[in-house]
């Protein structure tokens, strides 16, 4: 029993260092000035941004509802595929991600601009152009883009394990194929769409790489308020802070709704 404690140590330190003391910090500016006396000031001055908050977190549901509905097929072509390929396609879904995030992102914008590869093809056939960058949309587009991948591969790890017999049985027993997702698929593959959803939704509210490049000014998201109290002209480390911790709360409030919805439906199953 000691010998596993003492093999826990280093995780146990691990957490302290860059886990609970981070944390600590941010609520300690969060609910200071800067002259570091006790106040809510911070937490009550974040009114104004509500409506970025709202924009934040309508966006990064949107991406992670469209993250799943492409992902879930996929996964299941995948999961079904011989084991040599599904390697090979594995790595082909991953290999993306072995570019520069930047990069992938800038990439982006020289397709979506006025005068981007989009607009240029659109125009052969005398449409366009379209304002296609510096919008939500163009936003939706760059989280789904960079964080489908993190819904894939959750999803697969669950599919590869269910046994295509389970499925002939469903079917064999009268199971259309709306019965067959619903009452075994989707079920079977809760894990992984839990896991996913956590994977692409928290990356989603509190980026501030794509909101910026691809979004424009008109598009702040909670991530680039964040960054602007840090890194601006405002620098205002307290009420950044207070917008992580709000923005940290409002990711686990979030978090507990899927894990509720996810055992109820698993319990109805």
């Amino acid at each position: 029993m000691l010998k596993k404690k003492s093999l826990a140590a280093p995780y146990l330190v691990w957490m302290v260092a860059f886990t609970i003391f981070p944390l600590a910090i941010v609520i300690y500016f969060a609910f200071t000035n800067k002259e570091g006396q006790f106040t809510f000031d911070n937490i009550m001055a974040l009114g104004p941004y509500t409506a970025v908050f709202v924009h934040s977190i309508v966006l990064a549901v949107i991406a992670t509802i469209i993250c799943l509905l492409l992902a879930f097929p996929i996964s299941f072509m995948l999961s079904r595929l011989k084991a040599s390929r599904q390697r090979m396609m594995v790595m082909l879904i991953m290999l993306p991600m072995w570019m520069n995030f930047l990069l992938r992102t800038y990439a982006w914008m020289s397709l979506l601009e006025m005068g981007g590869l989009i607009n240029q093809f659109l125009g052969l056939f005398g449409l366009g152009p379209f304002q296609m960058i510096n919008t939500s949309g163009a936003v939706v587009l760059g989280m789904v883009y960079n964080y489908l991948p993190y819904m894939i591969l959750p999803l697969y790890t669950i599919m590869v394990k269910i046994d295509s017999s389970v499925i002939e049985a469903a079917q064999d027993l009268g199971a259309n194929m709306f019965h067959v997702l619903t009452r075994v698929l989707i079920p079977l593959s809760m894990d992984g769409i839990t896991t996913g959803i956590t994977m692409v939704f928290v990356p989603s509210i509190s980026t501030f790489i794509i909101s910026r490049m691809l979004g424009g000014g008109s598009n702040l998201l909670i991530g680039d308020l964040i960054e602007l109290q840090f890194l601006g002209n405002s620098y205002n480390y307290n009420l950044g802070s207070a917008m992580s911790l709000v923005l940290m709360v409002i990711v686990l409030l979030c978090m507990s709704l899927t894990t509720a919805d996810t055992e109820e439906m698993e319990a109805m199953v």
